[in-house]
Protein backbone atom coordinates (compact mmCIF):
# COMPACT_ATOMS: atom_id res chain seq x y z
CA UNK A 1 0.00 0.00 0.00
CA UNK A 2 1.40 3.40 -0.96
CA UNK A 3 1.46 6.58 1.08
CA UNK A 4 -1.70 8.61 0.53
CA UNK A 5 -0.01 12.00 0.90
CA UNK A 6 1.37 12.03 -2.64
CA UNK A 7 0.17 15.11 -4.52
CA UNK A 8 1.21 15.61 -8.13
CA UNK A 9 0.45 18.65 -10.24
CA UNK A 10 0.56 18.96 -14.00
CA UNK A 11 3.50 20.53 -15.79
CA UNK A 12 6.24 18.92 -13.69
CA UNK A 13 5.16 20.44 -10.37
CA UNK A 14 4.64 18.82 -6.97
CA UNK A 15 3.36 20.08 -3.64
CA UNK A 16 6.00 20.72 -1.01
CA UNK A 17 3.98 18.49 1.35
CA UNK A 18 3.93 15.57 -1.08
CA UNK A 19 5.58 12.21 -0.45
CA UNK A 20 8.88 12.13 -2.34
CA UNK A 21 10.71 8.84 -2.93
CA UNK A 22 14.36 9.90 -3.15
CA UNK A 23 15.31 6.47 -4.50
CA UNK A 24 13.94 7.44 -7.90
CA UNK A 25 17.15 6.96 -9.90
CA UNK A 26 18.55 9.78 -12.00
CA UNK A 27 21.97 11.37 -12.56
CA UNK A 28 24.13 10.97 -9.47
CA UNK A 29 23.78 14.46 -7.95
CA UNK A 30 20.61 15.59 -9.72
CA UNK A 31 17.83 16.55 -7.26
CA UNK A 32 14.39 15.01 -7.37
CA UNK A 33 12.63 18.37 -6.86
CA UNK A 34 13.79 22.00 -6.62
CA UNK A 35 12.41 25.50 -6.03
CA UNK A 36 13.61 29.12 -5.97
CA UNK A 37 12.34 32.18 -4.08
CA UNK A 38 13.29 35.81 -3.49
CA UNK A 39 15.15 36.18 -0.20
CA UNK A 40 13.36 39.47 0.44
CA UNK A 41 10.04 37.60 0.55
CA UNK A 42 11.09 34.96 3.09
CA UNK A 43 9.89 35.60 6.63
CA UNK A 44 10.88 32.28 8.23
CA UNK A 45 14.20 30.49 7.92
CA UNK A 46 12.93 27.20 9.31
CA UNK A 47 12.01 24.07 7.33
CA UNK A 48 10.53 20.86 8.74
CA UNK A 49 9.76 17.51 7.09
CA UNK A 50 9.27 13.83 7.88
CA UNK A 51 12.11 11.54 6.77
CA UNK A 52 12.43 7.73 6.63
CA UNK A 53 15.20 5.43 5.40
CA UNK A 54 17.25 2.29 5.96
CA UNK A 55 20.01 3.75 3.76
CA UNK A 56 23.08 4.84 5.76
CA UNK A 57 24.38 7.32 3.17
CA UNK A 58 23.12 9.92 0.72
CA UNK A 59 22.05 13.50 0.04
CA UNK A 60 18.81 14.76 1.63
CA UNK A 61 18.49 18.55 1.29
CA UNK A 62 20.38 21.37 -0.44
CA UNK A 63 20.11 25.16 -0.45
CA UNK A 64 22.16 27.94 -2.01
CA UNK A 65 22.37 31.66 -2.72
CA UNK A 66 24.45 33.78 -5.12
CA UNK A 67 23.80 31.31 -7.91
CA UNK A 68 25.51 28.49 -6.01
CA UNK A 69 28.55 30.37 -4.63
CA UNK A 70 27.25 29.95 -1.06
CA UNK A 71 25.57 26.65 -0.27
CA UNK A 72 24.31 24.25 2.41
CA UNK A 73 23.92 20.45 2.30
CA UNK A 74 22.21 18.05 4.70
CA UNK A 75 23.28 14.45 4.18
CA UNK A 76 23.47 11.13 5.96
CA UNK A 77 26.72 9.23 6.53
CA UNK A 78 26.81 6.01 8.51
CA UNK A 79 23.18 6.72 9.34
CA UNK A 80 24.16 9.95 11.17
CA UNK A 81 23.22 13.47 9.94
CA UNK A 82 25.92 15.62 8.32
CA UNK A 83 25.67 19.36 7.67
CA UNK A 84 28.13 21.22 5.42
CA UNK A 85 28.15 24.95 4.73
CA UNK A 86 30.22 26.97 2.26
CA UNK A 87 30.32 30.78 2.43
CA UNK A 88 32.84 33.32 1.11
CA UNK A 89 35.39 30.62 0.27
CA UNK A 90 35.10 29.10 3.76
CA UNK A 91 33.72 25.59 4.26
CA UNK A 92 32.75 23.76 7.45
CA UNK A 93 31.36 20.30 8.11
CA UNK A 94 29.72 18.80 11.20
CA UNK A 95 28.42 15.27 11.84
CA UNK A 96 26.44 14.17 14.87
CA UNK A 97 23.19 13.21 16.47
CA UNK A 98 21.41 9.84 16.52
CA UNK A 99 21.40 7.29 13.74
CA UNK A 100 18.15 7.80 11.87
CA UNK A 101 18.37 5.06 9.21
CA UNK A 102 16.15 2.72 11.24
CA UNK A 103 13.18 2.68 8.83
CA UNK A 104 11.07 4.85 11.17
CA UNK A 105 9.62 8.27 10.40
CA UNK A 106 11.62 11.09 12.00
CA UNK A 107 10.73 14.77 11.97
CA UNK A 108 13.73 16.84 10.89
CA UNK A 109 13.91 20.59 11.34
CA UNK A 110 16.47 22.99 9.84
CA UNK A 111 16.70 26.53 11.23
CA UNK A 112 19.03 29.33 10.13
CA UNK A 113 19.67 32.09 12.70
CA UNK A 114 22.39 34.60 11.89
CA UNK A 115 25.74 32.82 12.15
CA UNK A 116 24.24 29.41 12.99
CA UNK A 117 22.29 26.57 11.40
CA UNK A 118 20.52 24.11 13.72
CA UNK A 119 19.26 20.60 13.05
CA UNK A 120 16.43 19.18 15.16
CA UNK A 121 15.47 15.50 15.15
CA UNK A 122 12.07 14.69 16.64
CA UNK A 123 12.00 18.02 18.45
CA UNK A 124 15.49 17.79 20.00
CA UNK A 125 18.42 19.89 18.81
CA UNK A 126 21.16 17.45 17.75
CA UNK A 127 23.56 19.46 15.58
CA UNK A 128 24.69 23.08 15.35
CA UNK A 129 27.03 24.66 12.82
CA UNK A 130 28.29 28.24 13.05
CA UNK A 131 30.23 30.44 10.63
CA UNK A 132 31.21 34.04 11.35
CA UNK A 133 31.59 35.69 7.96
CA UNK A 134 31.03 39.21 6.70
CA UNK A 135 27.81 38.07 5.06
CA UNK A 136 26.34 37.05 8.41
CA UNK A 137 26.03 40.74 9.28
CA UNK A 138 24.61 41.87 5.95
CA UNK A 139 21.06 41.94 4.64
CA UNK A 140 20.46 38.96 2.39
CA UNK A 141 19.15 39.68 -1.09
CA UNK A 142 18.72 37.84 -4.37
CA UNK A 143 17.49 34.30 -5.00
CA UNK A 144 17.43 31.32 -2.66
CA UNK A 145 17.37 27.90 -4.34
CA UNK A 146 16.45 24.68 -2.56
CA UNK A 147 16.48 21.03 -3.64
CA UNK A 148 15.54 17.64 -2.17
CA UNK A 149 17.44 14.46 -3.03
CA UNK A 150 20.42 16.14 -4.73
CA UNK A 151 22.19 19.43 -5.40
CA UNK A 152 21.87 22.23 -7.95
CA UNK A 153 25.56 22.71 -8.73
CA UNK A 154 26.52 22.54 -12.40
CA UNK A 155 30.23 21.92 -11.83
CA UNK A 156 31.78 18.88 -10.19
CA UNK A 157 32.63 19.64 -6.55
CA UNK A 158 33.55 17.75 -3.42
CA UNK A 159 32.29 17.72 0.13
CA UNK A 160 34.72 17.64 3.04
CA UNK A 161 33.18 14.26 3.87
CA UNK A 162 32.87 12.45 0.51
CA UNK A 163 29.75 10.32 0.16
CA UNK A 164 27.64 8.44 -2.35
CA UNK A 165 24.83 10.89 -3.21
CA UNK A 166 22.04 8.43 -4.15
CA UNK A 167 19.55 7.77 -1.35
CA UNK A 168 16.83 5.16 -0.90
CA UNK A 169 14.60 7.28 1.35
CA UNK A 170 11.26 9.06 1.58
CA UNK A 171 10.37 12.63 2.54
CA UNK A 172 6.84 13.90 3.19
CA UNK A 173 4.78 16.62 4.89
CA UNK A 174 7.39 19.29 4.25
CA UNK A 175 7.02 22.88 5.38
CA UNK A 176 9.75 24.71 3.50
CA UNK A 177 10.25 28.24 4.87
CA UNK A 178 6.45 28.63 4.89
CA UNK A 179 6.50 28.80 1.09
CA UNK A 180 3.37 27.62 -0.74
CA UNK A 181 4.92 27.62 -4.23
CA UNK A 182 4.91 24.18 -5.92
CA UNK A 183 8.28 22.49 -6.39
CA UNK A 184 9.61 21.74 -9.88
CA UNK A 185 10.59 18.26 -11.07
CA UNK A 186 11.89 16.86 -14.34
CA UNK A 187 10.35 13.46 -13.60
CA UNK A 188 7.16 12.54 -15.45
CA UNK A 189 5.77 10.89 -12.34
CA UNK A 190 7.04 10.63 -8.78
CA UNK A 191 7.44 7.17 -7.30
CA UNK A 192 5.16 6.38 -4.36
CA UNK A 193 6.33 5.91 -0.80
CA UNK A 194 5.07 2.67 0.71
CA UNK A 195 3.24 2.97 4.01
CA UNK A 196 5.37 0.23 5.58
CA UNK A 197 8.86 -0.93 4.63
CA UNK A 198 11.41 -3.49 5.77
CA UNK A 199 15.16 -3.79 5.12
CA UNK A 200 16.25 -5.38 1.86
CA UNK A 201 16.72 -4.83 -1.85
CA UNK A 202 13.47 -4.74 -3.80
CA UNK A 203 13.15 -5.93 -7.39
CA UNK A 204 9.92 -5.03 -9.18
CA UNK A 205 10.36 -7.36 -12.18
CA UNK A 206 11.50 -4.54 -14.48
CA UNK A 207 15.29 -4.51 -14.17
CA UNK A 208 18.42 -5.75 -12.42
CA UNK A 209 21.82 -4.75 -10.98
CA UNK A 210 25.18 -5.61 -12.62
CA UNK A 211 28.70 -5.82 -11.15
CA UNK A 212 32.15 -6.58 -12.48
CA UNK A 213 33.54 -9.30 -10.23
CA UNK A 214 36.97 -7.59 -10.33
CA UNK A 215 35.70 -4.89 -7.92
CA UNK A 216 35.80 -7.41 -5.07
CA UNK A 217 39.61 -7.59 -5.13
CA UNK A 218 39.92 -11.36 -4.77
CA UNK A 219 43.34 -12.30 -3.37
CA UNK A 220 45.59 -14.36 -5.64
CA UNK A 221 45.89 -17.11 -3.01
CA UNK A 222 42.12 -17.26 -2.40
CA UNK A 223 40.70 -20.77 -2.77
CA UNK A 224 36.99 -19.90 -2.74
CA UNK A 225 34.37 -17.13 -2.83
CA UNK A 226 31.19 -17.49 -0.80
CA UNK A 227 28.02 -15.61 -1.72
CA UNK A 228 25.11 -15.79 0.74
CA UNK A 229 21.54 -14.57 0.25
CA UNK A 230 18.63 -14.08 2.64
CA UNK A 231 14.97 -13.77 1.70
CA UNK A 232 11.70 -15.63 1.34
CA UNK A 233 12.57 -17.49 -1.85
CA UNK A 234 9.11 -19.05 -2.00
CA UNK A 235 7.74 -15.54 -2.63
CA UNK A 236 10.27 -14.64 -5.35
CA UNK A 237 9.86 -15.13 -9.07
CA UNK A 238 12.57 -14.72 -11.71
CA UNK A 239 16.36 -14.71 -11.94
CA UNK A 240 18.11 -14.20 -8.60
CA UNK A 241 21.72 -14.50 -9.82
CA UNK A 242 23.42 -14.67 -13.22
CA UNK A 243 27.18 -14.98 -13.88
CA UNK A 244 28.84 -15.08 -17.31
CA UNK A 245 32.57 -15.44 -18.00
CA UNK A 246 35.02 -17.28 -20.24
CA UNK A 247 32.24 -18.83 -22.30
CA UNK A 248 30.49 -20.26 -19.24
CA UNK A 249 27.43 -19.17 -17.29
CA UNK A 250 25.63 -19.92 -14.06
CA UNK A 251 22.11 -18.91 -13.08
CA UNK A 252 19.95 -19.19 -9.99
CA UNK A 253 16.23 -18.81 -10.68
CA UNK A 254 13.19 -18.75 -8.39
CA UNK A 255 9.85 -20.07 -9.63
CA UNK A 256 6.65 -19.02 -7.86
CA UNK A 257 3.35 -19.77 -9.57
CA UNK A 258 0.10 -21.42 -8.59
CA UNK A 259 1.51 -24.96 -8.98
CA UNK A 260 5.22 -24.83 -8.18
CA UNK A 261 7.60 -23.13 -5.78
CA UNK A 262 11.25 -23.98 -6.32
CA UNK A 263 14.76 -22.66 -6.94
CA UNK A 264 16.77 -23.84 -9.95
CA UNK A 265 20.57 -23.79 -10.22
CA UNK A 266 21.81 -24.06 -13.82
CA UNK A 267 25.49 -24.38 -14.83
CA UNK A 268 27.20 -25.23 -18.11
CA UNK A 269 25.97 -28.84 -18.02
CA UNK A 270 23.69 -29.26 -15.00
CA UNK A 271 20.24 -28.15 -13.91
CA UNK A 272 19.13 -28.89 -10.36
CA UNK A 273 15.81 -27.95 -8.78
CA UNK A 274 15.47 -27.57 -5.02
CA UNK A 275 12.69 -26.65 -2.61
CA UNK A 276 13.16 -23.11 -1.25
CA UNK A 277 14.95 -23.32 2.13
CA UNK A 278 12.61 -22.85 5.08
CA UNK A 279 15.27 -20.75 6.85
CA UNK A 280 15.19 -18.16 4.02
CA UNK A 281 18.96 -18.47 3.57
CA UNK A 282 21.17 -20.10 0.95
CA UNK A 283 24.81 -19.90 -0.15
CA UNK A 284 26.81 -20.46 -3.33
CA UNK A 285 30.50 -21.33 -2.90
CA UNK A 286 32.79 -20.87 -5.91
CA UNK A 287 35.94 -23.02 -5.74
CA UNK A 288 38.77 -23.75 -8.14
CA UNK A 289 37.16 -26.77 -9.81
CA UNK A 290 33.61 -26.79 -8.45
CA UNK A 291 30.61 -24.79 -7.31
CA UNK A 292 28.35 -25.68 -4.39
CA UNK A 293 24.80 -24.58 -3.61
CA UNK A 294 24.06 -24.89 0.12
CA UNK A 295 20.62 -24.55 1.70
CA UNK A 296 20.02 -23.91 5.40
CA UNK A 297 17.24 -25.67 7.25
CA UNK A 298 18.90 -24.40 10.42
CA UNK A 299 19.85 -20.77 9.65
CA UNK A 300 23.13 -21.04 11.60
CA UNK A 301 24.33 -24.28 10.01
CA UNK A 302 25.42 -24.20 6.34
CA UNK A 303 24.49 -27.34 4.49
CA UNK A 304 21.96 -28.36 7.14
CA UNK A 305 19.44 -28.61 4.30
CA UNK A 306 21.03 -29.90 1.10
CA UNK A 307 24.27 -29.46 -0.83
CA UNK A 308 24.51 -29.58 -4.63
CA UNK A 309 27.96 -29.73 -6.23
CA UNK A 310 28.96 -29.26 -9.88
CA UNK A 311 32.53 -29.67 -11.17
CA UNK A 312 34.30 -27.69 -13.87
CA UNK A 313 37.87 -29.09 -14.12
CA UNK A 314 40.59 -27.04 -15.78
CA UNK A 315 38.84 -23.69 -16.24
CA UNK A 316 37.16 -23.71 -12.84
CA UNK A 317 34.41 -21.65 -11.26
CA UNK A 318 36.87 -19.49 -9.34
CA UNK A 319 38.29 -18.35 -12.68
CA UNK A 320 34.76 -17.38 -13.74
CA UNK A 321 34.51 -15.24 -10.65
CA UNK A 322 37.86 -13.53 -11.27
CA UNK A 323 37.16 -12.69 -14.90
CA UNK A 324 33.43 -12.16 -15.23
CA UNK A 325 30.38 -10.08 -14.47
CA UNK A 326 27.41 -11.01 -12.37
CA UNK A 327 23.87 -9.72 -12.12
CA UNK A 328 21.42 -9.70 -9.24
CA UNK A 329 17.80 -9.82 -10.40
CA UNK A 330 18.20 -10.65 -14.09
CA UNK A 331 19.97 -12.59 -16.83
CA UNK A 332 23.18 -11.34 -18.43
CA UNK A 333 23.62 -11.49 -22.20
CA UNK A 334 22.29 -9.75 -25.27
CA UNK A 335 19.59 -12.33 -25.89
CA UNK A 336 18.14 -11.97 -22.40
CA UNK A 337 17.32 -8.28 -22.29
CA UNK A 338 13.86 -7.79 -20.80
CA UNK A 339 13.41 -11.43 -19.82
CA UNK A 340 12.87 -13.13 -16.48
CA UNK A 341 13.64 -10.22 -14.18
CA UNK A 342 13.29 -10.91 -10.47
CA UNK A 343 10.21 -9.87 -8.56
CA UNK A 344 10.66 -9.96 -4.81
CA UNK A 345 12.74 -8.85 -1.84
CA UNK A 346 16.29 -9.99 -1.10
CA UNK A 347 16.72 -9.17 2.57
CA UNK A 348 20.52 -9.31 2.50
CA UNK A 349 23.37 -10.32 0.18
CA UNK A 350 26.90 -10.99 1.39
CA UNK A 351 30.15 -11.88 -0.35
CA UNK A 352 32.75 -13.45 1.94
CA UNK A 353 30.86 -12.07 4.93
CA UNK A 354 30.62 -8.46 3.65
CA UNK A 355 27.30 -6.85 2.77
CA UNK A 356 26.78 -6.15 -0.92
CA UNK A 357 25.81 -2.52 -1.59
CA UNK A 358 23.50 -2.22 -4.60
CA UNK A 359 24.33 1.49 -4.82
CA UNK A 360 27.77 0.42 -6.08
CA UNK A 361 26.24 -1.49 -9.01
CA UNK A 362 24.98 -0.36 -12.37
CA UNK A 363 21.29 -0.89 -11.73
CA UNK A 364 17.91 -0.25 -13.25
CA UNK A 365 15.87 2.64 -11.87
CA UNK A 366 13.21 0.22 -10.60
CA UNK A 367 15.56 -1.48 -8.10
CA UNK A 368 15.47 -0.18 -4.51
CA UNK A 369 18.79 -0.67 -2.72
CA UNK A 370 17.79 -0.67 0.94
CA UNK A 371 14.03 -1.05 1.39
CA UNK A 372 11.20 -3.39 0.42
CA UNK A 373 7.45 -2.83 0.84
CA UNK A 374 6.29 -4.72 3.91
Amino acid sequence: MVDSTDSMHGGGQVSGRASMNLGQQREAWKPLVHISANLSEIRSYKSTFLFRTFDPEGTVFYGDTKGGDDWFVLSLYGGVPVMEISKENMQVSARGGPKINDGQWHQLGLTSQGKFVFLDVNGSKVLEVGMDTKEAHEHMAGQLRMAVGGILQTDMWRLILPLHPAMDACVKEGNWLNLNTPWETEEEELWPCYQNIRPGSYFTGNGFAVYNTSVFLLEEEATEVKMEMWGDFSQMDGTILSIRALGQELTLVANNNTKFQDVTLTTHHMTHIITPPSSNRLAIIFQKDSVQLLTYENPTEPGSGSTITDSLPGLGYLAMWREGRFAIGGLLGEGYVGSNYLRGCLEKIQIDGKDLDLDSAVKHASVSSYSCPA
